[in-house]
């Protein structure tokens, strides 16, 4: 026990270690900006035809949120996000009109007051990560692929891939649950399941801090669900780090019933609980493509990365 506590630091990866060793080092100070702008994370991956839910709307103003009320009723269902927001703070997923209020994924409803209003707070800064003025973005809602809707509580399960010079070294399943209010953010209390990178097959999961192997709202087991559409998934997340030129990235996805992989977002200071969600420290498997002579093909760093888990 004690000889295995002493190579948890040469394992595991800490904030500080991240920082330092690899944000700093990898990825562009002006990269930043870009990804932490949810608008302008859209707009280069189009330029790069790396697929994404598609922007219905952008508000960037109070006095224009009075007509943007008959534009979001005609959509029926959508995501209301700040376009400057992180963590999933300030997200309202409408599924669609209940009696002419606005259903959530969790299940409530709105009237259109109670809507604006928290669009206002999002213009005024509420949920951006600077706190500054920031602007509502009204995405169209993704269908979730229907083999991956039996694990989720209401809302819709997405992909969380961590990225390295282009190659792809660790993933979750991260699923939705009542707690949550059906949106998958762990911090929100959602669920990691970890993901085997050669065959897609969800492993061990967790719920905060703590291991679960079942979903707590469904009762339906999390290990052993092969992702669909696995290979292009990971194709997907790396030609969005492409795209955005980070080296060291996360890349969000969802899995639409019938488009596939979309790029819901890219973090460019990746969160560390994915280690938990796949009971293993991501530090060695970072230092060996920081060293490694990493091929040009998304294809061959997909192939790169898999090999290097399954060492």
């Amino acid at each position: 026990m004690i000889a295995a506590l002493a190579r948890l630091p040469d394992l595991v990866l800490g904030i500080n270690r991240r920082n330092h060793d690899y944000l700093f080092r990898f990825n562009r100070r002006d990269r930043f900006a870009l990804v932490d702008d949810k608008i302008a994370t859209k707009e280069r991956l189009a330029a790069h035809d790396v697929p994404h839910p598609p922007a219905l709307e952008v508000c960037d103003a109070p006095w224009r949120l009075r007509e943007l009320a008959p534009r979001l009723r005609a959509h029926g269902a959508f995501a209301m996000k700040p376009a400057c927001g992180a963590g999933g703070g300030g997200i309202v997923v409408v599924v669609g009109l209940r009696d002419g209020r606005f259903e959530t994924a969790g299940g409530r409803t709105l009237d259109w007051r109670e809507l604006a209003a928290h669009a206002a707070d999002v213009l005024a800064g509420v949920y951006s990560m600077a706190g500054r003025e920031d602007r509502v973005l009204v995405e169209g809602l993704v269908v979730g692929d229907p083999e991956l809707a039996r694990l989720s509580y209401r809302g819709v399960p997405d992909l969380r891939v961590v990225v390295l010079r282009g190659v792809p070294l660790l993933a979750m399943l991260r699923l939705p649950t009542r707690r949550s209010d059906g949106r998958a953010n762990l911090h929100l209390g959602g669920l990691g399941v970890g993901i085997d990178l050669a065959s897609g097959r969800t492993t061990t999961a967790i719920s905060g801090r703590r291991e679960v192997t079942m979903h707590p709202d469904l009762g339906v087991p999390l290990a052993g669900t092969v992702i669909p559409g696995w290979d292009q998934a990971l194709r997907t997340a790396v030609r969005a780090a492409d795209a955005i030129g980070l080296g060291f990235v996360g890349v969000d996805l969802v899995l639409d019933a019938a488009h596939g992989p979309l790029v819901l977002e890219l973090n460019a200071r990746p969160g560390l609980a994915i280690q938990l969600a796949n009971r293993r420290g991501m530090r060695p498997l970072l230092e060996r493509v920081a060293q490694a002579a990493v091929p040009p093909s998304p294809e061959a760093r997909i192939a790169l990365g898999r090999a290097l888990v399954a060492e």
